[in-house]
């Protein structure tokens, strides 16, 4: 059962967001950065516009599936891993219950309260919710940080497509010629405002964010340009 309790302040805090966050986080910037360096890639290669648009739409499909996929697959490991401790925590407490109050106790202790309000802290919240206390202070797991699947795939895929849609809608809207510093200019632009705003929507620093997208993003189109230039293929 959960219990509200009375906040000591008025500010709002977002790591109730953190799950969904990391996800539509991750897959807009990499909806943003892995399209538009296909598309520059490709187009450093062979810039015309059919075969630019062809790169860029399969790889808004592929990706926006994998990533959905993978946060899928990523985030139910997790969430197995995590009902498998549980469920072992839940069977320890019917084997040995006193010696699990007695780590309960020493968690508390190992916090900063002495040794007898340890103890008591422990048997008042075994009493209460011995599962509950254990999967908190021992295994260190909440509602808030609890794995969920579907939401992350949900998540990562939905935001995935809209930012890839952006370097495709980019690269057709170019001017002949043009692709590829239409594109860069873009996805610059782009990855500046997904950064901020994961960073407001997080309750973070702007710039730090910002800065950390731009130059991963622009780095990346770097090296896919060389590629395709290099080699003279679609990569």
């Amino acid at each position: 059962m959960t219990l509200s309790y009375q906040s000591a302040h008025e500010e709002v805090h977002f790591i109730n967001r953190s799950g969904w966050l990391r996800a539509a986080v991750l897959g807009a910037n990499d909806g943003i950065v892995s399209v538009s360096s296909l598309i520059v890639g490709v187009a450093a290669a062979d810039p015309s516009p059919g075969t630019v648009l062809v790169a860029g739409m399969a790889g808004l499909a592929a990706g926006a599936m994998s990533m959905a996929a993978g946060e899928y697959v990523s985030v139910s490991s997790q969430s197995d891993i995590e009902r498998a401790d549980i469920a072992r925590e839940k069977q320890a407490l019917i084997d040995t219950p006193e010696a699990e109050e007695a780590e309960l106790a020493s968690i508390y202790e190992s916090r900063g309260l002495s040794k007898e309000t340890a103890a008591l802290v422990a048997r008042e919240l075994t009493a209460k919710d011995a599962l509950g206390a254990h999967v908190r202070d021992e295994l260190g797991l909440s509602e808030v940080h609890a794995a969920n699947p579907l939401q992350a795939a949900a998540a990562s895929g939905l935001t995935f497509t809209v930012a890839a849609a952006l370097p495709v809608a980019a690269a057709v809207l170019a001017p002949e010629g043009q692709i590829i510093p239409t594109v860069v200019v873009a996805t610059l632009v782009c990855l500046a405002g997904l950064g901020a705003l994961g960073a407001k929507a997080g309750g973070a620093p702007l710039a730090p964010a910002t800065m950390r997208v731009l130059f991963w993003g622009a780095a990346a189109m770097a090296i896919t340009a060389g590629v395709g230039r290099i080699f003279g293929v679609s990569v």
